[in-house]
């Protein structure tokens, strides 16, 4: 046999023309769970790259990378800002000021911490107040006693653009020392929106207000510092250190944020096993589909084996049968995958609005939405890994095929 003659068969062993009725429906089968095992695991791959990827960007890019503390209030922090921006690896530092307070308006009280910034420095806040419109900005910035709430926080005090809270700081100051407890009027001037976990606490102010409050008397509590790689942490952290004098200490993202990073990375790799899983069992399902198929035409290949028709072409006929299967199921189990994860996070709103729930609350989770990232190389390396199992799982069926005997069968019919 020539190898048209060959392709011709497998193709006619394969789709729905010819006369092969039971081999279409079993191939159709392992087609359809080939298809709908690839794009699942496309669809759950790209949900948890989403994921990933708003860690990475968003969340990381709200969150000092590196901070940095001291036992006391820090007064020289200008001069300790020039130390660190020295460093090669670190892009931006700003300062800030901390305080727990008590937010009140009306009969509505929440607990937060509110944070000073330096709103002059605004290269090291770009991203974290990047969802703020520049009109609210500039009233922010304009207005000593001005305040920025997270949308979550202004959602439970009930409060929006330009109304007035009262702040009311406990009589605990830096390092637990008493003072008096410090009773404070600001104007909410913006609302930040970031879709994240931020929202449900972020109370920014101005540094010398949170300085006052927090009873730092013009200090800082400490430094905000980015850096240009957010895995060597530790080790810049502690390069930091080295060049700053004695009673500085340092905290990382890792810390706080490093458990929920690592769960998604964790997530991720558990439910890729899992659906790989799938994938192998809607793969190795050709195994029997071609098993039933060389029984159902083990007349056929008895005469292809009188005409002349070597075993090794046998053999070829239906591993190209089980290529073909794997190779239409791959490319429409890819294509399907992909387009539902472009609809994927359309889909979830509207299931939202037809329900009226959140699915993803930041009170919860750590962003607003499901966040999909497609990446070119998972869906590769889905493809590659179905239609390499489609092939291996058609070794077995074609070497059976291959050893029937003609004699025998044509004997028994």
């Amino acid at each position: 046999m020539n190898a048209g003659e060959i392709v011709r068969l497998s193709t006619r062993y394969t789709f729905a023309f010819g006369r092969g009725y039971l081999s279409t429906f079993l191939s159709s089968l392992s087609m359809a769970g080939l298809i709908l095992a690839i794009a699942l695991l496309i669809i759950v791959l790209s949900v948890m790259n989403g994921f990933d990827k708003e860690m990475r960007e968003r969340i990381l890019g709200l969150v000092p990378h590196v901070t940095v503390y001291s036992y006391t209030p820090i007064h020289d922090w200008q001069d300790n800002v020039e130390v660190l921006s020295r460093h090669p690896e670190v892009r931006t530092v700003t300062p800030f000021a901390q305080f727990d307070a008590l937010f009140i308006r009306a009969g509505n009280i929440e607990t937060t911490r509110g944070i000073g910034i330096d709103v002059d420095r605004e290269s090291g806040l770009g991203q974290l107040l990047s969802s703020i419109g520049t009109a609210e900005l500039a009233q922010f910035r304009n207005d000593s006693r001005g305040l920025i709430l997270g949308v979550g926080l202004a959602t439970k005090l009930a409060v929006s653009r330009g109304d007035q809270l009262t702040l009311i700081v406990p009589s605990v100051g830096f390092g637990g020392a008493p003072q008096a407890t410090r009773f404070e009027t600001v104007t909410v001037r913006a609302i930040l929106d970031t879709g994240t976990e931020m929202d449900q606490s972020a109370a920014l102010v101005h540094l010398p207000l949170a300085s006052e409050l927090a009873g730092l008397n013009g200090g800082v509590t400490g430094l905000r510092v980015s850096t240009t790689d957010i895995f060597a942490v530790s080790r810049i952290a502690w390069e930091l250190m080295n060049s700053l004098p004695p009673g500085y200490y340092a905290t990382n993202w890792m810390m706080t944020h490093g458990n929920l990073y690592s769960a998604i990375q964790l997530s991720r790799d558990l439910v890729s096993i899992l659906l790989f899983s799938i994938i192998a069992v809607a793969a190795f399902n050709v195994v029997s589909s071609l098993v039933l198929v060389v029984f159902d035409k083990q007349s056929d290949i008895a005469i292809l084996r009188t005409l002349g028709a070597s075993p090794l072409n046998i053999a070829t006929i239906f591993v190209l049968q089980g290529a073909m299967i794997g190779l239409v199921g791959v490319a429409l189990g890819s294509a399907l995958g992909v387009l539902g994860s472009s609809a994927v996070p359309d889909f979830v709103v509207a299931l939202e609005r037809l329900f009226s729930i959140d699915f993803l609350n930041t009170d919860v989770y750590p962003v607003s939405f499901l966040p999909v990232d497609i990446l070119a190389r998972d869906v590769l390396m889905v493809g590659v890994v179905a239609f390499t199992m489609c092939v291996l799982a058609a070794l077995y069926p074609a070497l059976r095929a291959a050893r029937l005997q003609p004699a025998t069968v044509l004997h028994q019919d």
